[in-house]
C-alpha cells in the first residue's frame, strides 16, 4: 500500500489494516500499539479517515500529520478528526513504540450533546507540534478514561452501554481543554512573542494595501505566516489578548476604518474595498456591530 491514499469509513477498516480481528464494537475501538500485527506501514502510506482518533504514544514512530512530523515523546497527545489526513514519513513497525490509539465514528455520538460540542474542541484540527504534552498524572487519567471506554465496550451491549461511552469520551475530552489550556499557561511567554508577530504581519497586511488585492486577512493566512494551525492560533489569541482570531483581525480591521474615516476624504464604499470587503453593506454591518455607530455617523460625530 505504499504511496496510496487510502480512505478509511469504518473501525473494522482500521482494524484490517493493523492486522486486527473484527471489532468489538462497530463505532468505537481502543487498540494497543503492541497489538498491531501487521508487519509495518511503508513510507509514504497515507491515510484519509472518516473517523475521530485520539492517539497516545511514546518515542519517535515516524508519522507525518498533515504537513509536520509528529514528535512523540514520553505521553504526548494528537487528536485528529474526520477528513484529515495523516501519513508514515519512513517504515515503521508497531514494536519501536508504545501507546494506545482510540478511534471512534461520528455516528458514536451523532445524537448526543457531544455531537454538537465536539466541533468546538479546536485540538483535533491542531497540528502534530501542537500536540497536547501530558505529565504522568495526567497521562494515567487519560488513559484510565480510555480503558473504561474499552471496557464498557466488552461487556454485554445493552441500552445503557452508548451512553456510557459517550458520557466517559466526554469526559475525557474535558480533561484534554483543561491539559491545553495548562500548556497554553507555560507556553505564555513564546506564545506572546507569537501574539507580537502576528500584530506585525496583519499591520503590515493593512499598511500596504494588500487587502485591497487580496481581500480581508483570514485566520488561516495569519496560521500560516507563523506556522501554526488556525485553530491553534485562535485557541492561543484569545487566551493572551481575549479576542478570537476572528475577533483579533476585527478589531483591526476596524482600527483601521476609523483612521481612514477621520483622515481621508474617501467614501465609505471606498475605504470598504481597500479593507477586503466585496459588498460594502457588509463592512457597514460589522463597523456597526463593533461600534455601535455606522461609518458615516462616525465620521460625523467626530
Amino acid at each position: 500500500m505504499s504511496n496510496q491514499l487510502v480512505s478509511i469509513q469504518s473501525v473494522a477498516q482500521i482494524h484490517e489494516i493493523f492486522g486486527l480481528g473484527k471489532p468489538q464494537h462497530p463505532l468505537v475501538s481502543l487498540i494497543e500499539v503492541k497489538d498491531m500485527h501487521a508487519a509495518h506501514i511503508p513510507a509514504g502510506y497515507t491515510v484519509a479517515s472518516d473517523l475521530y482518533s485520539i492517539w497516545l504514544k511514546d518515542g519517535s514512530c515516524g508519522i507525518q500529520y498533515g504537513r509536520n512530523f509528529v514528535d512523540f515523546d514520553s505521553g504526548v497527545l494528537l487528536m485528529t478528526a474526520p477528513g484529515q489526513v495523516f501519513s508514515s514519513a519512513e517504515e515503521w513497525t508497531p514494536t519501536e513504540v508504545q501507546g494506545w490509539l482510540l478511534v471512534f465514528h461520528p455516528d458514536l455520538i451523532r445524537r448526543s450533546p457531544l455531537g454538537q460540542e465536539v466541533e468546538h474542541y479546536n485540538f483535533f484540527s491542531y497540528e502534530s507540534h501542537e500536540a497536547l504534552h501530558l505529565s504522568d498524572d495526567e497521562e494515567a487519567t487519560i488513559t484510565d478514561c480510555a480503558h473504561k471506554i474499552r471496557q464498557e465496550y466488552q461487556q454485554r451491549i445493552d441500552n445503557h452501554s452508548q451512553k456510557v461511552m459517550v458520557a466517559t469520551l466526554d469526559l475525557m475530552l474535558s480533561y484534554c481543554n483543561r491539559y491545553y489550556e495548562r500548556q497554553f499557561n507555560t507556553r505564555s511567554t513564546q506564545h506572546k512573542d507569537v501574539v507580537v508577530q502576528v500584530e506585525s504581519i496583519l499591520k503590515n497586511y493593512l499598511n500596504n494595501d494588500l487587502a485591497l488585492e487580496h481581500g480581508a486577512p483570514t485566520v488561516q493566512y495569519l496560521a500560516d505566516q507563523v506556522s501554526l494551525s488556525a485553530g491553534y492560533l485562535s485557541d492561543l489569541l484569545k487566551k493572551e489578548t481575549g479576542k478570537s482570531g476572528k475577533d483579533f483581525i476585527h478589531y483591526y480591521l476596524i482600527e483601521k476604518a476609523k483612521t481612514r474615516l477621520l483622515n481621508s476624504e474617501e467614501t465609505i464604499n471606498e475605504i470598504a474595498y481597500s479593507l477586503g470587503f466585496n459588498y460594502p453593506h457588509y463592512f457597514s454591518r460589522l463597523f456597526k456591530a463593533k461600534t455601535g455607530m455606522s461609518p458615516q455617523e462616525f465620521r460625523t460625530l467626530n
